[in-house]
């Protein structure tokens, strides 16, 4: 029996995963950080402490009911960076990292250094059952409270696993930060993507959107101001947060057509904390041939950095 441990500390949430890559299942451990009413987010060095308490607990509970010992362990796999790139770097991140250089300095066994959005990938590809696109060119979106990226994956041959090149991205505000500034704005608990999904779902209204999209690249801050203007005209706050769904939705839209224009049809993933928003998943799976990661494996997780350990050791045998 072999497993791989994935973990993931995150701006918004500590993770931890073992995948058995003889009955291809996970079991995860996850929490989010606690963030005080009205905040949007947390300082890093908030971040970096509670993932300090946090994460010796969630590995404890993740062994207790895997009852799976040390020796079943075949390597360790974390997010060190955000993304895979030159400078990419938060310090939250290194409270993950140092745990999992620990533990295969202890246990004599290989450390992978991934990136959170490498596992983001992964998670989707993994949850779709779509893990035969770590062998193919494919088109990645990341949509999140980081990141509104767009990613030309396996474009070109590389050493490492996952390997992307960033085609398409946000010119101020992500996604994720756009949702989390409305959503307090109508009382909405942070992070605010599910409270704001609810108030979405009961708007009975048509709702349209003009997204400004540049080419392959966005910009959703002047979405902030449309909403603030439709709050204070008296608009209640089903309409609102509808709207705010719609303009991302709408962007994401264009900005995938203007790729697949550019760089010729692929496979379409979209992963990331913002698509397991129900209205944006069945919105655009109906305009366009993609696949959503499932709601589960969405959100911030460590499935796709234990996934992909796997894969790189598998690759370094």
């Amino acid at each position: 029996m072999s497993k791989f441990l994935g973990i993931d500390t995150s701006n918004y949430t500590t993770s931890v995963c073992l995948y058995d890559d003889v009955t291809d299942t996970v079991v995860q451990k996850r929490k989010l950080l606690p963030v005080s009413k009205g905040e949007l987010g947390l300082r890093q060095s908030d971040a970096v402490f509670h993932h300090t308490q946090q994460l010796p607990l969630l590995i404890e509970e993740l062994f207790s009911e895997c009852d799976c010992d040390v020796a079943d362990i075949k390597a360790i796999g974390a997010s060190f960076t955000p993304r895979k790139m030159q400078g990419s770097y938060m310090p939250c991140f290194t409270v993950g990292s140092g745990v999992a250089r620990i533990l295969s300095a202890t246990l004599h066994i290989p450390l992978y250094e991934l990136s959170h959005q490498q596992g983001h990938i992964a998670a989707a590809l993994y949850s779709t059952k779509q893990l035969d696109l770590l062998n193919k060119r494919f088109l990645a979106f990341h949509v999140s409270g980081g990141t509104t990226d767009a990613l030309l994956v396996n474009d070109e041959i590389a050493d490492d696993v996952l390997p992307v090149k960033l085609v398409g991205k946000t010119l101020d505000l992500n996604a994720g930060q756009l949702v989390d500034r409305v959503g307090l704005m109508l009382s909405c608990s942070f992070p605010c993507g599910k409270e704001l999904e609810q108030l979405a779902l009961r708007c009975d209204r048509v709702v349209k959107a003009k997204p400004t999209v540049k080419s392959t690249d966005c910009c959703l801050s002047g979405v902030e101001n449309i909403c603030k203007k439709a709050i204070d005209n008296g608009e209640d706050n089903t309409y609102v947060s509808a709207l705010c769904l719609k303009y991302i939705e709408e962007s994401l839209y264009k900005m995938t057509v203007n790729i697949l224009e550019i760089y010729g049809d692929m496979p379409v993933v979209f992963a990331g904390g913002v698509m397991s928003n129900s209205i944006i998943r069945n919105n655009l799976t109906s305009k366009l041939s993609c696949t959503f990661c499932e709601p589960q494996y969405s959100t911030d997780n460590a499935c796709g950095i234990a996934v992909l350990t796997s894969i790189l050791d598998s690759k370094s045998e």
